[in-house]
């Protein structure tokens, strides 16, 4: 397969000061990482869409996607491999309450754990959060009270 830009659809969802995110681990870099759910948008489909499909797919949760805060690019590299991503980064809100009562969720479609992590963690970079630009992107009102 050749080399290709990628375009994703992530959710940020909020529980009082944390982000779900699942942590991720690069080998090569020796680097633990989060990212927020979502994943690829598939031709023909919206980025919203793409969201409220993929949170399906790996959480059995239905949301209620919100307002676009932004759009990134991201080149990196993982696990030593090129890649290149669009991100479509969206408020998103769980339709079902019980959800923000779980302090872990397996994802089904992915051998990893979704799990609420402290903002600030994120903000002071004593946790690395993905794609890069995500931190800015989220204003300082959001986070602690804003939900």
């Amino acid at each position: 397969m050749g080399l290709t830009i990628r375009p994703l659809a992530l959710g940020i969802i909020w529980r009082g000061d944390a982000l779900l995110v699942f942590e991720g681990r690069d080998d090569v870099k020796d680097e633990t990482y989060y990212r927020p759910l979502g994943g690829g948008v598939e031709f023909g489909e919206s980025s919203k869409e793409a969201l409220r499909r993929e949170f399906g797919e790996e959480l059995g949760a239905e949301i209620e996607v919100g307002d676009r805060l932004g759009v990134l690019e991201n080149v990196f590299s993982w696990q030593g491999r090129a890649g290149h991503e669009i991100a479509f980064v969206f408020d998103a809100r769980f339709a079902d309450e019980s959800f923000y009562r779980r302090d872990e969720m397996p994802i089904l479609d992915d051998p990893a754990t979704a799990r609420w992590v402290d903002v600030r963690d994120f903000r002071d970079g004593s946790k690395i959060l993905y794609p890069s630009g995500l931190i800015e992107l989220l204003s300082p009102e959001q986070g602690p009270g804003s939900r």
